[in-house]
């Protein structure tokens, strides 16, 4: 059976930066949960992040490529960077992924390090836009395929073949 990486915040862990969890309430999940396969990362916290922690967003005009390249960054609300924490953050993710095997994850959408299908503008207005997280796009460079919540049967299909 093969490991699968997913956000903690998804197996209903208090780890999001609002100091909430977002549970998925899917029967795939729950199998693989029972079955042993899942392997939890909130990289955010484990980068040294705090739970709740200001909200963050990939700058406007950045995106998660940029970020890992070294020519973007990721900004709290008041303007802090907190760039370095979010690429240690995927770094360790990329890590735990390698030391278990795993070759599939289920990230949670929207965030500024687990977004697959979608980021935030980074002007903390709500608007959503197509992108990547940086640890969405570290993995994929990894050579993890990754899978957001609704893409879960998905992901069964990816684990099947």
């Amino acid at each position: 059976m093969q490991p699968i990486l997913v956000s903690a915040c998804l197996l209903g862990r208090p780890v999001r930066y609002d100091g909430r969890a977002k549970p998925l309430q899917a029967p795939l999940l729950a199998r693989w949960q029972a079955e042993g396969r899942l392997i939890p990362i909130c990289p955010e916290v484990a980068a040294g992040l705090l739970t709740p922690r200001p909200a963050s967003e990939i700058a406007p005009g950045d995106d998660a490529a940029a970020v890992l390249d070294g020519h973007g960054a990721i900004r709290t609300r008041d303007g802090a960077d907190v760039t370095a924490a979010f690429v240690d953050g995927a770094a360790q993710t990329v890590a735990l992924a390698r030391h278990h095997g795993c070759r599939h994850a289920l990230l949670i959408d929207g965030s500024p390090s687990c977004g697959s299908g979608f980021v935030y503008s980074g002007r903390f207005d709500g608007l959503r836009q197509p992108g990547r997280g940086v640890v969405a796009e570290a993995l994929i460079r990894a050579g993890v395929a990754v899978f957001a919540p609704a893409q879960i049967a998905q992901l069964a299909a990816a684990l099947e073949s």
